[in-house]
Protein backbone atom coordinates (compact mmCIF):
# COMPACT_ATOMS: atom_id res chain seq x y z
CA UNK A 1 0.00 0.00 0.00
CA UNK A 2 1.22 3.54 -0.93
CA UNK A 3 -0.41 7.03 -0.92
CA UNK A 4 0.00 8.74 -3.83
CA UNK A 5 -0.67 12.32 -2.93
CA UNK A 6 -4.12 12.34 -4.78
CA UNK A 7 -5.03 9.08 -3.12
CA UNK A 8 -7.15 8.75 -0.03
CA UNK A 9 -6.48 6.31 2.88
CA UNK A 10 -10.03 5.90 4.39
CA UNK A 11 -10.75 4.17 7.67
CA UNK A 12 -14.06 2.70 8.48
CA UNK A 13 -14.89 2.33 12.06
CA UNK A 14 -18.80 0.04 12.01
CA UNK A 15 -20.98 0.89 14.49
CA UNK A 16 -23.81 -1.37 14.26
CA UNK A 17 -24.03 -4.71 12.94
CA UNK A 18 -22.43 -6.58 10.47
CA UNK A 19 -25.46 -5.72 7.60
CA UNK A 20 -25.82 -2.39 8.65
CA UNK A 21 -22.21 -1.60 8.01
CA UNK A 22 -21.77 -3.58 4.81
CA UNK A 23 -24.79 -0.76 3.79
CA UNK A 24 -23.27 1.83 5.24
CA UNK A 25 -19.82 0.98 3.26
CA UNK A 26 -21.59 0.44 0.49
CA UNK A 27 -23.09 3.99 0.38
CA UNK A 28 -19.86 5.66 1.12
CA UNK A 29 -18.20 3.59 -1.51
CA UNK A 30 -21.02 4.42 -4.19
CA UNK A 31 -20.36 8.23 -3.25
CA UNK A 32 -16.59 7.56 -3.87
CA UNK A 33 -16.66 6.45 -6.89
CA UNK A 34 -19.16 9.11 -8.08
CA UNK A 35 -16.57 11.80 -6.80
CA UNK A 36 -13.82 10.10 -8.77
CA UNK A 37 -12.11 9.71 -5.48
CA UNK A 38 -8.87 7.51 -5.68
CA UNK A 39 -9.02 5.65 -2.25
CA UNK A 40 -7.27 2.28 0.06
CA UNK A 41 -9.87 1.34 2.47
CA UNK A 42 -9.29 -0.71 5.60
CA UNK A 43 -12.10 -1.31 8.47
CA UNK A 44 -10.78 -1.05 12.20
CA UNK A 45 -11.94 -4.64 13.94
CA UNK A 46 -12.34 -2.88 17.07
CA UNK A 47 -10.89 0.75 19.48
CA UNK A 48 -7.24 -0.82 19.61
CA UNK A 49 -7.03 -1.50 15.42
CA UNK A 50 -7.51 2.39 14.91
CA UNK A 51 -4.22 3.53 15.70
CA UNK A 52 -2.62 0.66 13.83
CA UNK A 53 -3.92 1.47 10.99
CA UNK A 54 -3.76 5.30 10.64
CA UNK A 55 0.04 4.77 11.50
CA UNK A 56 0.13 2.33 8.69
CA UNK A 57 -1.82 5.37 6.51
CA UNK A 58 0.89 7.97 8.21
CA UNK A 59 4.14 5.72 7.46
CA UNK A 60 3.35 4.55 3.71
CA UNK A 61 3.15 8.61 3.11
CA UNK A 62 -0.90 9.84 2.63
CA UNK A 63 -1.22 13.17 2.63
CA UNK A 64 -5.38 12.49 2.93
CA UNK A 65 -6.46 10.52 5.82
CA UNK A 66 -10.24 10.07 6.25
CA UNK A 67 -12.40 8.68 9.17
CA UNK A 68 -15.60 7.37 9.24
CA UNK A 69 -16.34 7.08 12.40
CA UNK A 70 -17.55 9.46 16.32
CA UNK A 71 -15.27 11.30 17.94
CA UNK A 72 -13.60 8.21 20.05
CA UNK A 73 -11.93 7.16 16.16
CA UNK A 74 -11.11 10.80 15.49
CA UNK A 75 -9.49 10.90 18.89
CA UNK A 76 -6.83 7.82 18.32
CA UNK A 77 -6.50 9.85 14.44
CA UNK A 78 -5.31 13.30 16.34
CA UNK A 79 -2.86 11.22 18.80
CA UNK A 80 -1.26 9.11 16.12
CA UNK A 81 -0.48 12.32 13.98
CA UNK A 82 0.46 13.89 17.00
CA UNK A 83 2.89 11.46 17.60
CA UNK A 84 4.85 11.68 14.30
CA UNK A 85 7.82 14.60 13.59
CA UNK A 86 5.79 18.25 12.63
CA UNK A 87 7.55 17.74 9.36
CA UNK A 88 5.58 15.11 8.45
CA UNK A 89 2.29 15.93 10.02
CA UNK A 90 1.85 19.27 8.11
CA UNK A 91 1.56 17.64 4.60
CA UNK A 92 -1.46 15.17 5.92
CA UNK A 93 -4.97 16.34 6.25
CA UNK A 94 -7.67 14.92 8.04
CA UNK A 95 -10.86 14.40 6.35
CA UNK A 96 -14.33 12.82 8.54
CA UNK A 97 -17.27 10.96 7.26
CA UNK A 98 -19.71 11.07 10.86
CA UNK A 99 -20.40 7.42 11.55
CA UNK A 100 -20.27 7.63 15.28
CA UNK A 101 -22.47 7.46 18.74
CA UNK A 102 -22.38 10.62 19.40
CA UNK A 103 -20.19 12.45 16.29
CA UNK A 104 -20.20 16.02 18.25
CA UNK A 105 -17.07 17.58 16.51
CA UNK A 106 -18.62 16.50 13.38
CA UNK A 107 -21.96 18.56 14.16
CA UNK A 108 -19.73 21.58 15.45
CA UNK A 109 -19.21 21.43 11.30
CA UNK A 110 -22.41 20.71 10.67
CA UNK A 111 -21.55 17.61 9.19
CA UNK A 112 -24.55 15.31 9.05
CA UNK A 113 -24.39 11.68 9.28
CA UNK A 114 -26.66 11.21 5.93
CA UNK A 115 -24.70 13.76 3.80
CA UNK A 116 -22.34 11.17 2.89
CA UNK A 117 -22.23 13.05 -1.00
CA UNK A 118 -21.85 16.53 0.15
CA UNK A 119 -19.11 15.54 2.85
CA UNK A 120 -17.48 14.00 0.02
CA UNK A 121 -17.71 16.69 -2.22
CA UNK A 122 -16.43 19.40 0.22
CA UNK A 123 -13.29 16.97 1.23
CA UNK A 124 -12.55 16.90 -2.22
CA UNK A 125 -12.27 20.93 -2.05
CA UNK A 126 -9.99 20.17 0.33
CA UNK A 127 -10.84 23.58 2.37
CA UNK A 128 -8.12 23.62 4.97
CA UNK A 129 -8.19 24.87 8.79
CA UNK A 130 -5.39 24.19 11.14
CA UNK A 131 -7.18 23.42 14.00
CA UNK A 132 -6.13 23.29 17.99
CA UNK A 133 -5.92 20.54 20.06
CA UNK A 134 -6.67 20.87 23.95
CA UNK A 135 -4.06 18.17 26.24
CA UNK A 136 -4.58 16.80 29.41
CA UNK A 137 -0.80 16.14 30.78
CA UNK A 138 -1.13 13.50 34.08
CA UNK A 139 0.57 10.13 36.06
CA UNK A 140 -1.25 7.26 35.75
CA UNK A 141 -1.52 4.39 38.74
CA UNK A 142 2.23 3.24 37.86
CA UNK A 143 3.65 6.69 38.30
CA UNK A 144 4.33 7.45 34.11
CA UNK A 145 3.87 10.69 32.71
CA UNK A 146 1.41 10.68 30.51
CA UNK A 147 -0.60 12.93 28.05
CA UNK A 148 -3.76 12.57 25.46
CA UNK A 149 -4.75 15.23 23.22
CA UNK A 150 -8.71 15.62 22.93
CA UNK A 151 -10.51 17.78 19.80
CA UNK A 152 -13.56 18.29 21.84
CA UNK A 153 -13.71 17.75 25.39
CA UNK A 154 -12.38 16.70 28.52
CA UNK A 155 -15.39 15.96 30.97
CA UNK A 156 -14.74 15.23 34.76
CA UNK A 157 -17.61 14.44 37.14
CA UNK A 158 -21.34 13.32 36.73
CA UNK A 159 -20.98 13.81 32.88
CA UNK A 160 -18.46 10.81 32.28
CA UNK A 161 -20.43 9.35 34.84
CA UNK A 162 -23.23 9.43 32.42
CA UNK A 163 -21.16 8.80 29.36
CA UNK A 164 -19.93 5.52 30.92
CA UNK A 165 -23.59 4.61 32.09
CA UNK A 166 -24.63 5.48 28.37
CA UNK A 167 -21.60 2.86 26.80
CA UNK A 168 -23.20 -0.16 28.85
CA UNK A 169 -26.61 0.76 28.40
CA UNK A 170 -26.48 1.26 24.64
CA UNK A 171 -24.81 -2.35 24.33
CA UNK A 172 -27.78 -3.27 25.93
CA UNK A 173 -31.11 -1.58 24.22
CA UNK A 174 -28.56 -0.48 20.80
CA UNK A 175 -30.84 3.09 20.83
CA UNK A 176 -29.62 5.84 21.70
CA UNK A 177 -32.30 7.68 22.71
CA UNK A 178 -33.35 4.69 25.32
CA UNK A 179 -29.78 4.20 26.51
CA UNK A 180 -29.26 8.07 27.07
CA UNK A 181 -32.83 7.57 29.27
CA UNK A 182 -31.95 4.63 30.89
CA UNK A 183 -28.41 6.76 31.81
CA UNK A 184 -30.32 9.37 33.36
CA UNK A 185 -33.02 7.35 35.61
CA UNK A 186 -29.43 4.79 36.44
CA UNK A 187 -28.18 8.79 37.28
CA UNK A 188 -30.17 9.07 40.28
CA UNK A 189 -28.58 6.33 42.19
CA UNK A 190 -24.91 7.98 41.41
CA UNK A 191 -22.95 10.47 43.21
CA UNK A 192 -23.82 13.87 42.41
CA UNK A 193 -21.17 15.93 43.54
CA UNK A 194 -17.40 15.97 43.80
CA UNK A 195 -14.83 17.40 46.14
CA UNK A 196 -12.94 19.73 43.36
CA UNK A 197 -9.69 21.81 43.94
CA UNK A 198 -9.02 23.69 40.17
CA UNK A 199 -6.79 26.81 39.57
CA UNK A 200 -8.54 28.91 36.34
CA UNK A 201 -6.68 31.63 35.11
CA UNK A 202 -5.93 33.54 38.39
CA UNK A 203 -9.23 32.04 40.21
CA UNK A 204 -9.24 29.08 43.13
CA UNK A 205 -11.44 27.05 43.39
CA UNK A 206 -12.17 24.64 46.15
CA UNK A 207 -15.59 23.45 46.27
CA UNK A 208 -18.03 20.20 46.01
CA UNK A 209 -18.54 20.45 41.83
CA UNK A 210 -20.88 18.25 40.00
CA UNK A 211 -18.83 18.37 36.67
CA UNK A 212 -16.59 20.23 35.03
CA UNK A 213 -16.04 20.28 30.90
CA UNK A 214 -13.23 21.54 29.43
CA UNK A 215 -13.82 22.58 25.64
CA UNK A 216 -11.87 22.25 22.63
CA UNK A 217 -14.95 22.73 20.81
CA UNK A 218 -18.40 22.74 21.70
CA UNK A 219 -18.18 19.81 24.14
CA UNK A 220 -21.76 18.00 23.83
CA UNK A 221 -23.43 20.98 24.32
CA UNK A 222 -21.42 21.99 27.49
CA UNK A 223 -18.58 25.05 25.53
CA UNK A 224 -21.66 25.92 22.96
CA UNK A 225 -18.88 28.91 22.66
CA UNK A 226 -15.78 27.06 21.96
CA UNK A 227 -13.76 27.13 18.38
CA UNK A 228 -11.00 25.01 17.88
CA UNK A 229 -9.01 27.73 16.65
CA UNK A 230 -8.64 30.71 18.78
CA UNK A 231 -5.70 28.86 21.26
CA UNK A 232 -8.18 28.94 23.87
CA UNK A 233 -10.10 26.39 25.84
CA UNK A 234 -13.64 27.35 27.54
CA UNK A 235 -14.64 25.91 30.80
CA UNK A 236 -17.93 24.95 31.97
CA UNK A 237 -17.67 24.27 35.95
CA UNK A 238 -21.41 23.08 37.12
CA UNK A 239 -22.18 23.40 40.69
CA UNK A 240 -24.40 21.10 42.08
CA UNK A 241 -28.19 22.23 41.66
CA UNK A 242 -31.51 21.09 43.85
CA UNK A 243 -32.94 18.25 41.65
CA UNK A 244 -35.35 20.10 39.87
CA UNK A 245 -32.67 22.36 38.45
CA UNK A 246 -30.94 19.49 37.68
CA UNK A 247 -33.52 18.31 35.34
CA UNK A 248 -33.71 22.30 33.75
CA UNK A 249 -30.47 21.76 33.33
CA UNK A 250 -30.61 19.27 30.94
CA UNK A 251 -33.43 20.85 29.50
CA UNK A 252 -31.08 23.77 28.54
CA UNK A 253 -28.14 21.27 27.45
CA UNK A 254 -30.47 19.88 24.93
CA UNK A 255 -31.84 23.33 23.83
CA UNK A 256 -28.43 25.27 23.37
CA UNK A 257 -28.78 27.40 26.46
CA UNK A 258 -26.52 25.39 29.06
CA UNK A 259 -24.88 28.44 30.22
CA UNK A 260 -28.28 30.28 31.53
CA UNK A 261 -28.46 27.94 34.23
CA UNK A 262 -27.37 29.86 37.19
CA UNK A 263 -25.29 26.61 38.47
CA UNK A 264 -22.92 27.13 35.71
CA UNK A 265 -20.14 29.43 35.80
CA UNK A 266 -17.93 29.52 32.00
CA UNK A 267 -14.53 30.51 31.79
CA UNK A 268 -11.98 30.72 28.96
CA UNK A 269 -8.47 29.77 29.66
CA UNK A 270 -4.96 28.49 28.17
CA UNK A 271 -4.63 26.56 31.16
CA UNK A 272 -6.47 24.31 33.86
CA UNK A 273 -5.23 22.77 37.24
CA UNK A 274 -6.94 20.44 38.39
CA UNK A 275 -5.10 20.05 42.13
CA UNK A 276 -8.28 17.64 43.50
CA UNK A 277 -10.82 16.42 42.07
CA UNK A 278 -11.90 12.89 44.61
CA UNK A 279 -12.81 9.50 42.81
CA UNK A 280 -14.14 12.16 39.86
CA UNK A 281 -14.58 10.02 36.43
CA UNK A 282 -12.57 11.45 33.73
CA UNK A 283 -13.35 11.06 29.84
CA UNK A 284 -11.80 12.45 26.97
CA UNK A 285 -13.74 13.01 23.46
CA UNK A 286 -17.03 10.67 24.79
CA UNK A 287 -14.52 8.20 26.13
CA UNK A 288 -13.57 6.80 29.25
CA UNK A 289 -10.25 7.16 30.89
CA UNK A 290 -8.33 5.44 33.91
CA UNK A 291 -9.08 7.94 36.47
CA UNK A 292 -5.53 10.18 36.81
CA UNK A 293 -3.37 9.64 40.05
CA UNK A 294 -2.47 12.83 42.44
CA UNK A 295 -2.84 16.54 40.22
CA UNK A 296 -3.03 17.14 36.35
CA UNK A 297 -3.17 20.08 34.17
CA UNK A 298 -4.80 20.74 30.55
CA UNK A 299 -3.36 22.87 27.86
CA UNK A 300 -4.14 23.89 24.65
CA UNK A 301 -1.95 23.56 21.47
CA UNK A 302 -3.20 26.52 18.78
CA UNK A 303 -3.39 25.60 15.25
CA UNK A 304 -1.37 21.88 14.91
CA UNK A 305 -4.04 19.66 13.14
CA UNK A 306 -5.05 20.12 9.66
CA UNK A 307 -8.32 19.28 9.34
CA UNK A 308 -11.21 19.56 6.38
CA UNK A 309 -13.94 21.78 6.24
CA UNK A 310 -16.81 22.11 4.28
CA UNK A 311 -16.98 24.86 1.72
Amino acid sequence: MSGEDNRWGILYCPKHGITASKKRWAKIENCLKDNDIKFDFVQSEDQSSVTRLINMFINNGYKTIVIVGGDSALNDAVNCLMSVDSSIREKICLGLIPNGLMNDFAHYWQLKENDVNQIIGWIKQRRVRKIDLGCIHYANSEGDICHRYFLNCVNIGLISAIMNLRQRTHRLFGSRTLSFLFSLILMIFQRLDYKMSLKINSDIIKRKIMTVCIGNASGYGQTPNAVPYNGLLDVSVVYHPEMTQLFEGFYLLFTGKFLNHHSVHPYRTREIIVNEAVKAMVSIDGRLMKTPVGSYKITVEQEVINFLIPA
